[in-house]
This record gives structure tokens, C-alpha cells and sequence, in this order.
């Protein structure tokens, strides 16, 4: 069983996280969301965008450096995500590394 720890972020805000992942939830909700659109799936959910950004992916193009299963090995990427993520580079013309 994880434990939940108290963390406050740069900003001040006190919130609880079960894992390692640095990012103040009430701070994505606003500016850190507004500056990290890109060419993802707009119904891409919070943690997989986060999860994308902290390995350092900003567009679907760098995704084709990257298989699936490493993807899905990300903390905050489900199966939604990566459905999402596969339907968006299908229609660029894109594809996962094998």
C-alpha cells in the first residue's frame, strides 16, 4: 500500500500525492494546461498530458521515437491515452517504434 504524503508546491498549494509525480494538481489546472497545448488530442486526460511533458514529449511527431509499451510504462498513461495518442498519429500519418 502507498502512502499519501502532504506536499506543497512552489505556488503554496497543499495537496496529497500517493506517488513520486511533482506536479501541483491545482497549478495544472490553469497555467501550466494553457502552456503546454500542442498538437495532442484535446480529450487527453491530465495525468497522461503530464506524463508526456515530464518525459519531455511536446508534439505527437517526437512519439514516433517511442513504442507503446514504453509509453503505457509512464506514470499517468492508460489505455485511453495511448488509444487517444494512436488515433491522432494514425490521422498525421504517424506511427509508434515497433
Amino acid at each position: 500500500m502507498k502512502t499519501i504524503t502532504w506536499k506543497i508546491c512552489s505556488r503554496g498549494h497543499k495537496f496529497q500525492k500517493s506517488s513520486d509525480c511533482p506536479v501541483c494538481p491545482m497549478c495544472w489546472q490553469g497555467y501550466y494546461k494553457t502552456r503546454a497545448q500542442s498538437d495532442f488530442p484535446k480529450k487527453l486526460a491530465g495525468p497522461a498530458l503530464r506524463a508526456l511533458l515530464n518525459a519531455k514529449i511536446k508534439k505527437l511527431s517526437q512519439l514516433e521515437k517511442w513504442s507503446e509499451k514504453e509509453l503505457s510504462a509512464l506514470h499517468g498513461m492508460g489505455p485511453t491515452g495511448i488509444k487517444l495518442l494512436r488515433t491522432a498519429m494514425k490521422k498525421s500519418k504517424l506511427s509508434f517504434k515497433l
